[in-house]
This record gives C-alpha cells, structure tokens and sequence, in this order.
C-alpha cells in the first residue's frame, strides 16, 4: 500500500501537480449538516444549485454509493506578488489572481483523468473525477487528506501553500490507506474577518455569500443590492481579500504552472477599454478564461460598478454611452455610474434628458434608486 501510494504521488508531480494525498470518501462527516444549515439559512444566494444537489451534496457517497477513497490532488496558483495594493489604481479594474490565466477547470481536468486512468488499470476499480463542478465538497475532503484545512475565511488554508491551491479530486471504489487529516491552525488571528469590504462573514467558520464580492461579480445575475455597489472599489471579477491578508501565505510560492501564469492584459485592465467590449470581443480578450462563464452583459455590469467608485471624470462619457445599450442590466448600471460620477443637478438633467427620449424600465429604476435625496445625498 505504501508503494501504491508513493507511486500514485509520484505520478501526480509528473502531471503538474503540486500535492497529492489520501482520504477516506466513505466515513462520516459534518460537513453536510453545515451545509445544509447555510442554505437553509438562504446564505447561498441565488445559487439554486446548491439547494437542489443539496443531499447529494451532503457526503461523497451520497453522491456514489460505491466511493470509498477520495485521492485529494492540490494545484499551487500563488500570485508572484501581494495582488492588493493593485486596487490603489481606481481607473483600472481588479480580477481576481485565480481567474488571470487559463480556466483552472480545463488545465486540471485532463490531468486527473490521466492519474484516474492508472488507478483504475493498477486497482481494477472504477473511479470517477472532479474538478469543482459536481455536487461534492472538495473542500473537507481536502482537510480530511490533510491538504490543509478551512480556515475562517471557509476557503482552504495550508501550511506550506497558503490559500493559493486549486483542488481536484478522483474518487475510487478501491480502499486505500488514508493520510492523517489536518488540524485548525488559524488560533486567535481574524485578518481575514476584518479585511472582508463587505463584512461577509457572519462568525469565525461562517459565509454569508450573499454579500460576498466573490459571488455578487460572478454568480449574481442582476443589478446588486445598492449597499455593497460602493464597497467593491475597483473588483470586477471576484475578491481576494480574504486569501490575501491571511499570514500563512508567507510560507507560499509563486506558481510553476505556466498555463495559470496572469495575462499581461487582465493585470490593472483600464476600466474603460473594458467597458467598450461588445460581445465578439470580450469572448476574444477572455478565451479560455473562466471569466467568459459569466457573459459579456454581467461583466460590465462590474466594470461600470467600478467606474462609479473611480472618482474618475474622465470616464463619465464612457457610462454615459453606455446608458443606449442593449442591455437593460448594463444600463442601469451606466445611470448608478454616472450618479456617482456627477454633480446632482448634472446627473438628474442626463436621466431626464434620457428619459424623454424614451421610456426605459432600467434607466427609470436605477435613477429612482440613484437620484439625490431632499437631504442632497445620492443613493
């Protein structure tokens, strides 16, 4: 069994990876009944999905009755440098360090199916692979394997890598001795409590995705919630933050991946070449990136929630062309923009002006949310 093992880690460093390790897929856990506790608290959001998988969700085996050994692997992205003091530029737009190179998805999931290939030939068992887009709980199967462990913060946290690992998993039907799991290590430290813009964290332990940064640039549909609209600064595709400030990446090391090495042009992007793209180019600019998943019309939603908090007057004529586009999502947003871009009778005269050439549900919302208030402040 150890040979088995110490090949199979072997083989999975050929293959790129940076950790590989064993767990039991078939014991109990706890892990679902939290779960089931967020979303019936309704702290998933508009994530459907998770309310749906929710008992499938809940244990590997719920999912496939037949797992018995969860093969944890872990892919180092650590950025080359702290990506934070970044959003100090408030004309450029901040994308999060896993979404700067190659779609993680793609650049794992062929290597799993590889290592899974020789497990199945070598134990004569099925097994099954995924890459965070089935109903399983990557995250206390990779504590369990002793990866790591779920820091305050909910994500993984290692002691060698940090927050930056990407995790895949192969499942088999096959016994295999498992590693020891690993324990809490985050003691009295709250950075990543307090770092968070948006105060998504209800307790230690605890997400509340709904005010997440994270989940409102890519898994939040519509027009945001007023509140957190300002508190995104400069993020346009998700928020790291949390993983940032933590003091374990310390001990982290920059990616070797090449395929997970940041476009020069998706580092500081200007807010306004990102609010020109139509749809053909903004497919072009983000091939093979994960940031194509959330569609040209939510991307700029962002980018126009940023350009809003720029302080920028340079780019009011980029929101204000944007207030005649297709979208109604990507309107409403240009009118929020210009509401904090100009002065309130230079804002209210724009709306009105556009207004009486036609009558838009989404300029007529957003400026209702958005006008100066008889106290003279915008919403």
């Amino acid at each position: 069994m150890a040979d088995l093992r110490d090949s199979l880690r072997a083989r999975a460093a050929d293959l790129g990876f940076t950790v590989c390790r064993f767990a039991s897929a078939a014991e109990p856990w706890s892990a679902g009944e939290r779960l089931a506790h967020f979303v019936e608290a309704g702290r998933h959001g508009d994530m459907g999905w998770m309310e749906t998988t929710l008992e499938r969700r809940a244990h590997p085996t719920a999912m496939w009755t037949d797992a018995r050994t969860a093969i944890v692997l872990g892919l180092n992205y650590g950025p080359d440098h702290d990506p934070l003091p970044e959003l100090a530029d408030r004309s450029a737009g901040y994308i999060s360090v896993y979404a700067r190179g190659d779609d993680y998805h793609e650049v794992i999931k062929g290597r799993l199916k590889t290592l899974a290939g020789q497990v199945a030939a070598r134990l004569g068992a099925e097994v099954k692979v995924f890459v965070d887009t089935a109903p399983l709980m990557e995250k206390p199967l990779a504590q369990r394997a002793g990866l790591g462990w779920q820091g305050k913060h909910t994500n993984l946290l290692s002691r060698d890598h940090g927050n930056w690992l990407f995790l895949g998993v192969i499942l088999t039907a096959a016994e295999i001795e498992p590693d020891a799991p690993e324990t809490d290590h985050c003691g009295s430290c709250t950075a990543c409590l307090t770092a968070c813009p948006t105060n998504a964290f209800p307790a230690p332990f605890q997400l509340d995705a709904r005010r997440c940064l994270s989940y409102l640039t890519i898994e939040h549909a519509g027009p945001w919630p007023i509140e957190f609209r300002a508190l995104t600064g400069g993020r346009i595709y998700g928020c790291d933050d949390c993983l940032a400030v933590c003091p374990w990446n310390k001990f982290a090391e920059a990616s070797r991946e090449a395929r997970l090495t940041a476009r020069e042009a998706l580092v500081s992007p200007r807010l306004a070449d990102l609010a020109a793209l139509d749809d053909p180019a903004f497919r072009a600019l983000f091939s093979k990136s994960p940031i194509k998943r959330i569609g040209r019309d939510r991307f700029v939603r962002n980018v126009l929630y940023a350009i809003g908090n720029s302080g920028d007057a340079g780019l009011v004529e980029t929101a204000e062309r944007l207030l005649d586009d297709p979208s109604p999502l990507v309107r409403g947003a240009a009118v929020w923009a210009l509401s904090r871009l100009l002065e309130g009778e230079m804002f209210a005269a724009l709306c009105e002006a556009k207004l009486a050439r036609e009558e838009d549900e989404a300029v007529c919302t957003e400026w209702t949310r958005a006008s100066p208030s008889p106290s003279g402040e915008g919403g």
